[in-house]
């Protein structure tokens, strides 16, 4: 797992952000001093507890003597630097990467935050075409195991599965980012079957996957029998009994049944992070016969 985030600089740099000066600490991204102002900035492929990998540029923000549009989620901030996250060209990069993403994939199970910034910039995939008609829709559902489903018609290459699987987390490097351009998949090493290749079943590609193209196997089940109801869903904070680490759980409850387990990553101990038993340990609680 990764280290626990650093303590943040006592130094203050002085910006200027949608025409309001602002100080915050040495170091920090625009996303950071962002949040900070509380201003909501739309992320895909940046996480708390990931590295920043610059693929979505829907967190893109102008900058001032910048000629291009910076991914606020990796540019540190300057002295002096002067930033607009509001401006039309700004919303107008925002709706056009939206509206690409949401005509090529299936995003009906995306994150409720997503489905929001849609409506909010006023994307309109339907005139990109039809999107039965584009390849990424056309994936087939893998499921080789009873823990969790790859439907990667919603994938969106935010690469936040490959992180979390790679340096970030696992370090077990199962998956990557396999062919170029139209062809780029998600793909494990040689393509082959999951149960075959080096996963080890931690769960934490599905932690962060912000689009439901990584689900446990429950969810995806109820899904397609129209029973999966989040609104009618408990969250149970407890911690995992299956060894001395102390990784706190979050039990999803529907039905006084288990249906998923998370971890909270501002967690100090996982953050965000489990291991096989916390992620999925939980089926003996509930046995099926």
């Amino acid at each position: 797992m990764s280290e626990t985030t650093e303590k943040p600089s006592e130094t203050l740099v002085e910006i200027t952000l949608n025409d309001k000066k602002i100080s915050a600490p040495e170091g920090s991204t625009i996303l950071d001093a962002c949040k900070q102002a509380d201003i909501d900035t739309p992320t895909l492929c940046w996480a708390e507890n990931l590295t920043p990998v610059n693929v979505c540029r829907v967190c893109v923000v102008e900058v001032e003597g910048s000629r291009a549009l910076v991914p606020s989620c990796s540019r540190p901030i300057e002295e002096g630097m002067v930033i607009s996250t509001d401006s039309e060209r700004v919303n107008t990069s925002r709706r056009m990467v939206l509206e690409l993403l949401a005509s090529s994939v299936e995003l009906d199970r995306a994150d409720k935050e997503i489905l929001e910034w849609i409506t909010y910039y006023g994307s309109n995939p339907d005139r990109m075409g039809n999107s039965s008609e584009i390849k990424t829709s056309k994936q087939p559902v893998k499921i080789q195991d009873d823990l969790y489903v790859r439907d990667y018609e919603r994938c969106i290459l935010c690469y936040k599965c490959v992180e979390a699987c790679g340096d970030d987390a696992q370090h077990t490097f199962a998956i990557a980012t396999a062919g170029r351009g139209f062809e780029a998949h998600i793909s494990t090493e040689f393509d082959v079957e999951l149960p075959d290749s080096a996963c080890v079943y931690c769960g934490n590609c599905i932690g962060v996957c912000p689009t439901g193209a990584l689900v446990f196997k429950t969810e995806h089940d109820m899904r397609e029998d129209n029973s999966w109801d989040p609104d009618n869903q408990e969250v149970t904070e407890t911690i995992c009994g299956f060894c001395g680490v102390g990784c706190n759980l979050e039990l999803h409850t529907q039905d006084e049944k288990i249906v998923k387990v998370t971890s909270p990553s501002d967690h100090s101990v996982t953050e965000g992070h489990l291991c096989i038993k916390g992620r999925f340990g939980w089926q003996h609680a509930q046995p099926k016969n």
